[in-house]
């Protein structure tokens, strides 16, 4: 299962976001979590404040467990700029762009851990067929 998180107009550029993608994509919870705690980025602390939402959101929202989640996709795209000016010498004004970005931080659930999963239902489940067919042979005697 997937859970998204988003971050929209992140007051800063794009390009400074993206830097973190390739760092943490991939990585365990845990892992990327104490990549972005020791990266001297300056939106690294954002990303992990983001990381940890998605985290409780998929421990909350679907049950799922902190140990089996992966950081599968990052996405940054390019937000609203405003556009403000500076007063330079002769009387001329230069352009300022502030720019903002929207953050998609997508977190799923480790594939072997679903796996694993779906044996222990199958077990339980052929346990209690076996346990209902006993009764009824029982009951039958």
């Amino acid at each position: 299962m997937k859970v998204q998180v988003r971050l929209n107009n992140y007051r800063r550029s794009a390009s400074k976001v993206r830097e973190l993608i390739p760092v943490i994509k991939g990585l365990d919870v845990s892992q990327a979590e104490n990549q972005l705690r020791v990266l001297a980025k300056g939106s690294a602390p954002d990303m992990l404040k983001l990381l940890l939402s998605a985290v409780a959101a998929a421990k909350n929202d679907f049950n799922l467990k902190e140990k089996d989640l992966i950081v599968d996709n990052i996405m940054v795209q390019e937000g609203k700029t405003m556009k403000r000016w500076r007063a330079r010498a002769y009387g001329r004004a230069n352009q300022i762009l502030k720019r903002s970005c929207h953050v998609l931080l997508t977190v799923k659930e480790r594939e072997d851990s679903i796996k694993e999963e779906k044996l222990v239902k199958e077990k339980t489940e052929g346990k209690k067929e076996k346990d209902t067919k006993e009764k009824e042979v029982k009951k039958a005697d």
